[in-house]
């Protein structure tokens, strides 16, 4: 098991693949080189907002709006309080995050098993490619030794410069972003007294899982028990564990079958739930 808690990790700005100024707190980072590696994030968008253009990755996401409005794609939006599960291969964008808007990200290796780079690979990558070339609008380009003038995604050159090979998008699973509004979903009782989930959906074929756990002050969460590594976000209220008491927006992460560990809620709590594709 491990913690992390927004209050104590220090924020950083994204590098220059794309434009705009977005503030991130990386909340915990999974193991590099393992088909579930991931990160969770809480951004708050600066002044000026932050864009993208419209491109995919080879990796899964969730999104959790907490606050404002996310343009994710043209005439689409998440509103606050909505969940968006963005599957390897399917496009979205252009981003146009406007200033203000606060969001939970979790980026993942998905059912493909190519795994995702980690927060420093990628950084450290933007930092080599800028001495060589330049981004612009979410666009690296460089001139080849010929003088012809190349542009690419930015991601995409970022994971190529970290992985040394050609990025092979996996094939989508799904025709779009699924967006979900946990407002309309109803409260299952756990086993537990004072316990209640809602599962949102279950992903592909390695079983990617997305729900809401909900632990009345004083009642006592197993947590740790899902066949996969499981990370969760704390939306409100506070918990406590192994006598210490965590409040909103601290992110825990358990592996595969290592509890069940005691959560009990010091008052109602509230968490974010996503379970991991199993390998």
């Amino acid at each position: 098991m491990r913690v992390s808690e927004a209050e104590k990790v220090q924020a950083g700005n994204v590098g220059s693949m794309r434009d705009g100024v977005l503030s991130q707190k990386f909340l915990l980072l999974g193991e590099e080189g393992s088909p579930n590696n991931y990160s969770i994030n809480v951004g708050r968008t600066g002044s000026g907002g932050w864009t993208t253009p419209r491109h995919k990755h080879n990796f899964d996401q969730v999104r959790y709006v907490l606050k404002g409005t996310y343009p994710y794609a043209k005439g689409k939006v998440m509103t606050e309080g909505t969940v968006g599960y963005y599957p390897e291969g399917v496009p979205y964008g252009p981003q146009d995050r406007p200033e203000g808007l606060e969001m939970m990200v979790c980026q993942f290796g998905g059912a493909s098993g190519q795994g995702y780079i980690s927060v420093h690979e990628r950084e450290a990558a933007n930092a080599r490619l800028s001495q060589r070339g330049s981004f612009k609008d979410g666009i690296y380009t460089w001139f080849d030794d010929k003088g012809q003038k190349h542009n690419q995604d930015g991601f995409e050159a970022c994971f190529e410069e970290v992985m040394g090979r050609k990025l092979e998008y996996p094939k989508p699973r799904y025709e779009d972003i699924v967006l979900m509004h946990p407002e309309n979903y109803a409260w299952v009782p756990d086993a537990a007294p004072g316990v209640a989930t809602k599962w949102m959906g279950i992903f592909g074929e390695r079983l990617a899982k997305i729900g809401f756990v909900r632990i009345d002050a004083g009642a006592t969460f197993g947590a740790g028990t899902e066949d996969s590594l499981e990370v969760m976000f704390l939306a409100e209220g506070s918990v406590t564990l192994n006598g210490d008491t965590y409040g909103p927006r601290s992110a825990f992460e358990f592996k595969a079958k290592e509890g069940p560990i005691a959560m009990t809620a010091s008052e109602d709590a509230t968490l974010l739930r996503m379970v991991l594709p199993k390998f």
